[in-house]
């Protein structure tokens, strides 16, 4: 009998699971669950995309692409970044990916060499931790507070850096917290790097979707920023493109070079549906994007008063589609609050730790659901804090 505990990669072996698909497959079994875990678009994907994808299909556009994806696509996203952020890629500066997940593991394989360290603001998107392990890299984790919009501070970088720091992660606008940080912030925080080696993993999934006084700004599009800076995007959240999984990074050319290496011989390209699909999207979907954001915004209102109304203070949001109440006053743990109220409630969200330990306390609620369901869940999270004397 084989001992496959001897047999499986260390780094595999380290690899925390993922705590939002334990409660999306827990919520799946209950046929009356209110699921509210998922980070999903509602939304159809609009018409024009699905439109540009089936006439691929039609016109038999279903052979590989070259590998950094099709060269019209990786020029509309140079547009595009050129138009939205200020940004400047030529396409040898851009890589075609599967999902931003896809060029997130790029990028992390690509820069960071064993016991190297990589900084990871937390609480954030469960994938940097166990990839950045998996590579034989060292997290170093940040704890980001409420009291300071959950954003990452000069002075806590400037702490958390040694002689190993190979890499931050700027995981902004954030999952699962809604921060978002400002040109000033981001000012702070080029500040701090210059001069040093380390470069910066962008993650701006959640670029379109901020709802303050200031649109999203990225850190690439400071002075000296871009050389160190490698912006990862995608199509699922603001194009409602998720199972089109579809996403990409820009800059450096020889960090986008040896991604391309690592995609070349993980992936070969990315689907050529979605690559036309995704042409549409950009040359023509403005209007959409700007409807689901309103939308979006109008949700985000509701649950913010709705969970102050019941005492989970929740800071508000000003990014991406979650909200983050802090449920801690209810003397129970992340994990316990949330398992009975999926247990007596049949509400599903997520416990904060799964997003680090700093985020215990906490949990994730996405309102990227219709508004129907999110009043059905919010009415069952009040008489669940009724219930039990919490309220």
């Amino acid at each position: 009998m084989l001992d496959y505990t001897k047999l499986i990669s260390d780094g595999a072996s380290l690899m925390r699971p993922s705590g939002i698909r334990r409660f999306f497959d827990l919520a799946a079994e209950m046929p009356q669950c209110i699921s509210l875990g998922v980070g999903e678009p509602d939304f159809k994907t609009p018409w024009t995309i699905r439109d540009a994808g089936i006439r691929a299909l039609e016109q038999g556009r279903t052979r590989y692409t070259a590998n950094a994806g099709l060269r019209q696509l990786r020029q509309e996203i140079s547009v595009y970044l050129k138009r939205r952020f200020g940004l400047s890629y030529d396409e040898s500066e851009l890589l075609v990916t599967v999902g931003g997940s896809e060029a997130i593991d790029a990028a992390i394989r690509a820069l960071v060499n064993p016991g190297e360290e990589v900084i990871i603001p937390e609480p954030c998107f469960v994938c940097y931790e166990p990839i950045t392990v998996l590579t034989g890299g060292v997290p170093v984790h940040i704890a980001t507070r409420a009291e300071e919009g959950f954003r990452l501070t000069k002075e806590a970088l400037s702490a958390a850096i040694t002689e190993k720091t190979k890499l931050l992660v700027l995981p902004y606008p954030n999952n699962p917290t809604g921060a978002v940080m400002t040109r000033a912030d981001l000012m702070d925080i080029a500040e701090v790097l210059q001069g040093t080696d380390i470069m910066v993993l962008s993650d701006e999934i959640y670029s379109e979707l901020t709802y303050g006084e200031e649109d999203h700004v990225s850190i690439a599009s400071l002075p000296g920023m871009a050389e160190r800076t490698i912006v990862i995007n995608g199509f699922s959240k603001t194009y409602a493109m998720t199972g089109w999984r579809l996403g990409y990074a820009a800059g450096p050319k020889p960090v986008i070079k040896t991604m391309t290496k690592i995609h070349q011989s993980c992936i070969m390209s990315a689907p050529t549906v979605s690559q036309y699909a995704a042409i549409a999207a950009l040359r023509s979907c403005d209007e959409e994007v700007a409807e689901m954001k309103a939308e979006y915004n109008r949700r985000r209102r509701f649950c913010v008063r709705k969970l102050n109304e019941m005492g989970l203070t929740c800071f508000e949001p000003e990014g991406a589609f979650y909200v983050f109440p802090y449920i801690g006053g209810c003397g129970l743990t992340s994990e316990e609050f949330c398992e009975m109220l999926l247990k007596e409630m049949e509400v599903a969200i997520i416990p904060g730790d799964a997003f680090g330990e700093c985020g215990e306390g906490y949990a994730r609620i996405s309102y990227a659901y219709s508004v129907d369901h999110l009043q059905t869940a919010m009415t069952r999270i009040r008489e669940f804090l009724i219930r039990h004397g919490w309220l």
